[in-house]
């Protein structure tokens, strides 16, 4: 994917006025405006957008497929968290269509073939994993996209199928999962018979069951299966199953359910992720891929009316359910059959027995969508972890697509550099650094970008003596040094301190650059761990910061029905570490259960703030802390109460002795994800939140958020580059992002955000040739 290099460093419309830099030429130029309100609104600033500077050539995670089936060039493509993406060609060409939304997290996208420009899209995806995407409702679209109406469905949150009834467009079904972090009645299949405009819940089990999967028969749209799911999830632990769960099948659009079980050849016991799928050319014949004591593939040749089991084979019937559990069927042909997990893999017998045909080396591993057109089956396109793949031969030759900049950065960092660099980790993408803008023509390549490190990537920091060093990390304390010219890499994860202990990291470890010394890093296990010597050996200079609580620690049975031990509910850990930069020894540490830790002697004592900051949710993590630039008793504190959608964000101003609450539901939208104030002007805070980019200009009085050119999507991490006044930023579903030149912002907020009256100078002139 082409980026364009940076060629406007800041461009401001004030009440009419602007205000322009270039990266070829500066000009100095003082205005007078004209008399307005006595405060700004962003709006005025239309024409001051960010770049999205990729990359595109490692994606993200692609959770639903439609397209015209007329005209297949027609794709729409449903992202985990960066919007719904359409293209007119085949795909030669993308364009971003749910932009204007206040959310971008979508779990389900339906083509409506009977007038291809009545398109619908559920937001909030439907694979429960630690990082899940919320959404709020269903949308609707009647001309191909360009503009979208909500349709309700706000509470059900998180909608993973969305079904229309082929003879009666009018009325479409939706298979809503639910939040997996919250127990709530707004879960199950919804029908709608007049176009969204009302909506009755046909199906429901309990408060913790959603829909794992729903299909129609092709040839009767009043006969439907919905494999309902028992889960929940909170950050220290997942469990599936229960008697929520089932099979249920309705002949009449929902009026009446049967729930199909042990009578019916499907396994006894409580069921968990159930993955389903008709044949069009023989709707007599469906699949079931059933979690359950037993896992099994099971078929039934009758309409679902009996079943038997066809594979049992771990290797085909147990790959982590609640995050795979998909199952295609051939169209045209009823035997062939696709499994859809962190491979992809066939059979030609009806499911007795499969073949790999696309291994973890393939396109990109993690595979969550699929859409076999029903007239062509050679012609699949395949959504995966890493974007999409394509193939026009049933899977013989794979094209994967490097145009869809929808990464899911968690962090991000730059150096100094001329241009400088941007780097950061992403979700199952590893970490890499890239240019934040060069000089040369057609922009930032997608092969400009140097991979850094593997797994999910996470934190990645620059040497402070040597920017062709950095530090890289990816899941569970998996940290090391890598030298981007030659290549040498050197893991430096902590060791245990002996065999009593046992070190805790977790899956996105927090870890930090000693602002006084250049040689000295910081890491985070359930322990501070200090290196003076960039990571060759470690010191300990804290006891346990997090409440050690040990029904929150334990692992061993993570999962329910199927074990899921992987790192990603290690708990009681730290999750930041923030040093002073105004003040030796200063040390802020927060942790995942709660606890926000201060030493101010560089570790020999310690004081625990749990429950000393008003309005602060008990054990909800502390996602972030930003000590001020400005004042060393100064700090912000990003807190995420898990997915249960308040906004907070805590500052002190005197070590902790006193704190409020900068920011709230009522000033923005979307939990709290991310803040920075700028180095400069301290009346200037950036906050990030799971539906954008706020500002505030008056020193957090007030919050807008910034639209221009910038969607409503998960903002996790920010960093300013001094040097050159960028704003960096890296979202959680499109990739990274940079405002230019934000001295304009600067000048505003010291008048605190408030219209100046006088003449303002952005940069002065240039004095020398």
């Amino acid at each position: 994917m082409t980026h364009w290099r940076k060629s406007g460093l800041g461009i401001l419309l004030l009440a009419g006025t602007a205000f322009v830099a270039t990266a070829q030429k500066k000009t100095a130029r003082k205005t007078t405006p004209p008399p307005s309100s006595p405060s700004l609104s962003l709006d005025q600033f239309k024409n001051w957008k960010p770049r999205n500077i990729g990359p595109a050539g490692m994606s993200g995670r692609i959770t639903a497929i439609d397209a015209v089936v007329d005209d297949p060039n027609i794709i729409y493509l449903g992202s985990a968290s960066g919007g719904v993406w359409k293209t007119i060609n085949g795909g030669h060409e993308w364009k971003p269509v749910f932009d204007e939304q206040p959310i971008l997290n979508i779990g389900s996208v339906a083509v409506q073939q009977s007038n291809p420009q009545v398109v619908w899209v559920g937001t909030g995806e439907g694979n429960p994993r630690n990082s899940i995407n919320i959404g709020e409702g269903i949308y609707k679209s009647i001309d191909g996209g360009k503009s979208w109406n909500r349709m309700g469905l706000e509470k059900t949150r998180n909608i993973h199928r969305v079904l229309i009834d082929p003879s009666q467009p009018s009325t479409v079904y939706a298979g809503v999962i639910g939040n997996p972090y919250a127990f709530h009645a707004d879960r199950g299949v919804f029908k709608t018979t007049d176009e969204g405009q009302h909506w009755e819940k046909i199906l429901y089990t309990n408060d913790s069951s959603g829909i794992a999967d729903m299909i129609m028969d092709p040839t009767n749209p009043n006969k439907l299966f919905a494999a309902m799911w028992q889960h929940y999830r909170t950050p220290w632990s997942f469990n599936s199953g229960g008697p929520g769960s089932g099979l249920y099948m309705t002949l009449d659009g929902g009026k009446n359910w049967k729930k199909l079980g042990k009578e019916n050849g499907l396994p006894e016991g409580d069921y968990g992720r159930i993955g389903l799928a008709i044949a069009r050319n023989n709707p007599n014949v469906v699949y079931a891929l059933v979690e359950a004591t037993k896992n099994g593939l099971y078929k039934s040749e009758d309409g679902g009316y009996n079943w038997k089991l066809v594979n049992s084979n771990p290797a085909w019937v147990t790959n982590r359910p609640f995050y795979f559990q998909e199952i295609a069927v051939d169209p045209l042909n009823e035997n062939r059959v696709w499994l859809i997990y962190q491979m992809i893999a066939k059979s030609e017998d009806g499911g007795k027995d499969f073949e790999v045909v696309i291994p973890y080396n393939g396109i990109h591993p993690d595979h969550h969508a699929f859409w076999i057109h029903p007239k062509d089956n050679k012609f699949i396109i395949d959504g995966n972890d890493g974007g999409i793949g394509i193939t026009r031969d049933m899977g013989k030759n794979w094209v994967f697509d490097e145009k869809l900049p929808v990464g899911q950065f968690y962090h991000i960092n730059v150096d100094n550099e001329q241009p400088y660099n941007v780097m950061g980790g992403m979700q199952d993408n590893g970490s890499w650094r890239g240019p934040a803008y060069t000089w040369m023509s057609a922009g930032i390549k997608n092969y400009y970008w140097e991979n850094l490190w593997g797994g999910d990537g996470f934190d990645v920091m620059p040497d402070a003596e040597d920017a062709n060093w950095v530090y890289a990390m990816s899941q569970q304390g998996n940290v090391g040094r890598y030298n981007v010219k030659t290549g040498e890499s050197w893991t430096i994860k902590p060791a245990n301190p002996n065999l009593q202990t046992i070190l805790r990291f977790n899956w996105n470890a927090g870890m930090a650059q000693d602002p006084f010394d250049k040689k000295t890093i910081y890491f985070g296990s359930q322990y501070l761990h200090k290196s003076t010597d960039k990571g060759i050996s470690w010191q300990l200079i804290s006891g346990d910061l997090t409440t050690n609580d040990s029904s929150k620690i334990d692992q061993n049975k993570n999962g329910g029905l199927s074990l899921d031990i992987t790192g990603a509910e290690n708990h009681c850990t730290i999750l930041s570490i923030a040093p002073s930069v105004k003040q030796q020894g200063v040390i802020w540490v927060g942790t995942d259960d709660g606890n926000v830790q201060l030493t101010r002697d560089g570790g020999k004592t310690w004081t625990n703030f749990r429950g000393k900051i008003p309005g602060m949710p008990v054990g909800a993590w502390v996602q972030q802390i930003q000590p001020s630039r400005h004042n060393a008793a100064e700090a912000l504190v990003v807190v995420n109460d898990y997915r249960r959608f308040g906004a907070y964000v805590f500052r002190t101003l005197d070590f902790g002795k006193t704190w409020t609450r900068l920011v709230d539901d009522k000033k923005l939208t979307g939990y709290a994800l991310s803040v920075v104030q700028d180095p400069t002007e301290p009346n200037l805070i950036f906050v990030g939140t799971e539906q954008g980019l706020w500002v505030s200009l008056d020193n957090g009085e007030n919050f807008q958020q910034w639209k221009n050119g910038y969607p409503s999507v998960s903002t996790y991490d920010m960093v300013i580059q001094e040097r050159e006044a960028d704003l960096v930023i890296a979202t959680f579903g499109r990739s990274i992002w940079v405002l230019d030149d934000i001295r304009p912002l600067r000048l505003l907020a010291a008048n605190k955000g408030q219209t100046p009256s006088a003449a303002l100078t952005v940069f002065p002139a240039p004095t020398g040739v």
